[in-house]
């Protein structure tokens, strides 16, 4: 009997040209029409897909277990709450790649500790994740023009996705790499990027697209799930400092959180294990306290939890 997919394969089905159109309903038209436009898509899309549903709806009753004060519920009207959520964070993307946001729809926490660091040239990376919105924080890099953003993603498009952007707003500052796995040259090319003073942002809440190599077990949500080493290996061998950053819709604006993790990872190889172990349980409580902030911002939408439970 076949497990089930890896999130990977249950992603990028047609997603340029998809994308393209949305963004250009949204260039002609604005939100509201959008809106009107991609809720039917995306309900369609609910009903279509079940095992994301029910990813859903499992993840929604995971978190009625684990804080019951939240009031809410694996139901099917939730779980459309929760789709419907994804469809206003996909538009969301679209107006921070249109460069449409201004400075009055983004707030921060922690920004300015981050930017003094980067102007004495010291490159930093940040641990991002499927929590929120990431792509907003290209805004960043469009307040201050010094900035220069690189954002590690595992869609083959890369290539494609950076031409998109730039045909739409100045997006020179910020750079999407593809990666597959990471690797020497993976780890040499991001090494110059801090060297040269730039942010490096990688998402550390999704398992290798190879499969389940490098991957540890963390209590998240009430049960263990699996997370990737990967980042944490990169982000030591970088030997610069570590921030999170997750960014959440509050109230109509975008609220982005930098916080520090570590001045400088340290896996020592004698206790290499019990370490990764250490650092990726410290991510992981993190991004469960984020989480609960903002639950219906989970965009992860396959069984997070039971690959971290299979044998």
């Amino acid at each position: 009997m076949k497990g089930p997919k890896h999130w990977a394969q249950m992603e990028e089905r047609s997603v340029i040209w998809g994308m393209r159109l949305l963004l250009r309903v949204y260039l002609l038209f604005g939100r509201t029409v959008l809106q009107v436009f991609l809720y039917p898509v995306v309900i369609y899309y609910w009903l279509l897909n079940r095992p994301a549903r029910l990813a859903s709806q499992a993840y929604l009753d995971r978190l009625a277990q684990f804080v019951p004060d939240l009031t809410l519920h694996g139901s099917l009207l939730w779980s459309v709450r929760h789709f419907i959520s994804f469809a206003n964070a996909i538009i969301d993307k679209l107006a921070a790649w249109s460069g449409a946001l201004s400075r009055d729809d983004v707030r921060y926490f922690g920004r300015e500790a981050l930017v003094a660091r980067l102007r004495l040239g010291q490159g930093v990376v940040l641990l991002g994740s499927h929590l929120g919105n990431l792509e907003v924080c290209r805004v960043i890099a469009d307040f201050d023009k010094t900035l220069r953003i690189n954002v590690l993603v595992h869609t083959k498009h890369a290539e494609k996705f950076n031409r998109l952007l730039n045909q739409t707003s100045d997006n020179s500052r910020l750079n999407l790499i593809q990666v597959t796995e990471i690797t020497a040259a993976t780890a040499m090319l991001l090494n110059d990027k801090i060297d040269a003073g730039e942010l490096v942002i990688i998402a550390a809440d999704r398992t290798p697209v190879g499969g389940q190599q490098r991957v540890s077990k963390a209590g998240f949500l009430g049960t263990e799930a699996l997370f990737p080493q990967g980042p944490f290996i990169l982000a030591a061998l970088l030997k610069c400092p570590v921030y999170t950053v997750f960014c959440l819709k509050q109230q109509g604006k975008h609220v982005i959180y930098f916080d520090h993790f570590s001045e400088l990872l340290d896996i020592p190889r004698k206790t290499r294990e019990q370490a990764m172990q250490q650092i990726i349980q410290c991510y992981a409580e993190r991004l469960q306290a984020y989480c609960l902030k903002e639950p219906l911002q989970w965009f992860n939408f396959f069984d997070f939890w039971r690959a971290g439970n299979d044998d």
